[in-house]
């Protein structure tokens, strides 16, 4: 008889020369699965689908020779159904996937077109309901680059948008189907369960696409409305359910309250609906001349999750018409497209200016005087951060070097490789349609509206910010420059609505202009840490500390100067 020791618990077997053979080969075969299991693992963890560096590939196989007639047909009668096939992405096979065609004027224009370049939507858990790629994501949602000649507008807004708000990641992807190479495409994050774990820390609200179907007619009892805009329709829910599409099995009736506080209470609109965050939203829109959006003619493209205590929040999506690629306003005096100099110069107020009805989240938010002078200096933000030393240029320049092999090797692609190298800088043609230059646009708005007489003011300078802990109370200060009051915008925890509470100078309240002091207040000190961020305001303009909030705030976590981020809470400091 032989032995030998297997670590397991110590325990000691005793073998044949045979079964000493067989074990050892057997403990091999485990350890080498094991440790390949543990590679592809690290592997799998490693492997980013938004990384934005790497051009990698998407690969679909379906069984089925004519599978683009099947997912046109499921498409043109409006199914929501897929046809099942094997995914390829990052080195794994994702068995018994679920494709269908999406988009409406990317998929309706380019087929009408007869091109074959149309946009994907991926399901990579339909049939194994467990498989989920890398991160925890299930779908893969592949554009065509729809009247972007630059391939550029979708993957760089998006990362503007992500330094103010929650926004999808956004990356390049070459797509084969059966082989054969459909192009290169955006790949861009859907707004889902792991979206929203990311940013709200829970995915068990109410969420809405809100994107009017098109076609549908409402019952006749219903007012008529204006598409996804946020208008009261009255208390019955099936007047909203053409004009806003729910992800979830229930919520018509919060969406409901949602427009009939935001139009007829507008007062209590922040116990309901992140105010600042809409604010970035429409601040974004107009900085970018981004116009199908909420803001332009369509008013759709947006998304509105309520979360579990009761709060609604804007996010931003689809953004290949970005930068000046959709010309529609929408407004009674502005029917027809926008000329490049009507984009260049497009006011902060549009909508706002004509009182129009049909934008009453513009046009709420806007009365507010305090809420019209945060929207000012988060457009005052955006500028300074991207645009008045042209880091977005340069970013743009980096992104088409990245792709530019790609898309000079995209024999699908909808427009030429010429119109690709110039759209960053000049007018480029999409079909028929002309599409304005990034840098074009963007060098005369910028100009235009840094000289606006409504963001070329002197702002309060808020210098320092401080809480100071005394067991039952805390106390906020804040040391500001040319203020006349100041805010603390505060909530317990990690989730609901940002309160706002007046601060008070060092000498006592007072209307006067501050020319140097500290405004303070106190508030209860309760279980949860406070988070908070600071707003000064004068006559004409306002300033927050941090500049990116509510976004960025400070907690009572942490000492002086720590800044948070919404999502991963990650510190700044």
């Amino acid at each position: 008889m032989q032995y030998i020791w297997l670590p397991l618990r110590n325990f000691v077997l005793y073998t044949t020369p045979a079964m000493t053979r067989f074990i050892y080969s057997f403990l091999l075969f485990t350890i080498t699965i094991g440790l390949s299991s543990t590679a592809l693992s690290a592997q799998e963890e490693d492997f980013d689908i938004y990384d934005i560096n790497t051009i990698r590939e998407v690969r679909i196989t379906f069984k089925e020779k004519n599978w683009d007639d099947i997912l046109d047909s499921l498409k043109q009668r409006g199914y929501d159904q897929r046809l099942i096939g094997d995914v390829e992405y990052g080195g794994k096979i994702y068995e018994g996937a679920g494709v269908r065609y999406k988009g409406n004027s990317s998929y309706f224009s380019t087929r009408k077109s007869g091109l074959s370049k149309l946009p994907f939507n991926i399901d990579v858990n339909v049939t194994n309901k467990k498989d989920k790629m890398p991160g925890g994501y299930d779908k893969l949602k592949l554009s065509n680059v729809f009247r972007d000649p630059s391939f550029l507008r979708e993957v760089l807004s998006y990362e503007i948008a992500r330094d103010y708000m929650p926004a999808s990641r956004a990356n390049f992807v070459k797509l084969y189907v059966n082989d054969e190479f459909m192009g290169l495409y955006n790949n861009t994050e859907s707004v889902d369960d792991e979206f929203l774990k990311s940013y709200y820390g829970e995915n068990d609200g109410i969420l809405f696409k809100c994107d009017p179907i098109w076609g549908y007619e409402a019952p006749t009892h219903c007012k008529k409305g204006e598409k996804a805009s946020l208008q009261y329709l009255g208390a019955d829910s099936i007047c909203y359910m053409g004009k806003y599409e729910i992800k979830t099995d229930h919520g018509w009736g919060e969406l409901v309250e949602l427009t009939r506080v935001l139009n007829n209470e507008p007062e209590k609109l922040d116990s309901i609906l992140n105010i600042d965050q809409a604010l970035w939203m429409l601040a974004f829109n107009n900085v970018l001349v981004n116009l199908d959006s909420y803001t332009g003619r369509f008013c759709h493209n947006y998304y509105l999750y309520r979360d579990q205590t009761g709060v609604f929040h804007p996010i931003v999506w689809d953004m290949n018409l970005s930068l000046g690629g959709f010309r529609y306003l929408g407004v009674s005096e502005r029917l027809s497209p926008l000329s490049n100099d009507d984009m260049q110069t497009m006011s902060p107020f549009e909508h706002y200016k004509q009182q129009n009805e049909k934008r009453p989240l513009i046009l709420q938010l806007f009365s507010n005087p305090l809420y019209r002078k945060i929207y000012l200096a988060h457009m005052r933000t955006i500028l300074n951060d991207h645009f008045v030393d042209s880091t977005y240029l340069k970013r743009a320049e980096v992104l088409q070097g990245l792709i530019d092999e790609h898309v000079m090797r995209d024999t699908n692609q909808l427009y030429n490789y010429e119109a690709f190298r110039t759209n960053l800088h000049e007018t480029a043609k999409a079909g028929k349609v002309s599409i304005i230059g990034i840098a074009e646009l963007m060098e005369k708005r910028v100009k235009y509206l840094q000289g606006h007489s409504s963001i070329d003011r002197v702002t309060p300078e808020i210098t320092k910010v401080e809480h100071l802990d005394f067991g039952d109370i805390i106390t906020f200060n804040a040391t500001v420059v040319g203020a006349r009051k100041a805010w603390l915008f505060y909530r317990y925890g990690n989730q609901g609505a940002f309160k706002r509470v007046e601060m008070y100078d060092d000498s006592g309240h007072s209307d006067e202009m501050a020319d140097d002091g500290i405004w303070g207040i106190t508030l209860d000190n309760k279980k949860d840490a406070i988070q908070y961020y600071i707003v000064a305001e004068n006559d004409h303009a306002a300033s927050l500390m941090p500049e990116k909030a509510a976004f960025e705030f400070f907690s009572t976590l942490d000492e002086e100067g720590t800044i948070y981020r919404l999502g991963a809470y990650s510190k700044e400091e």
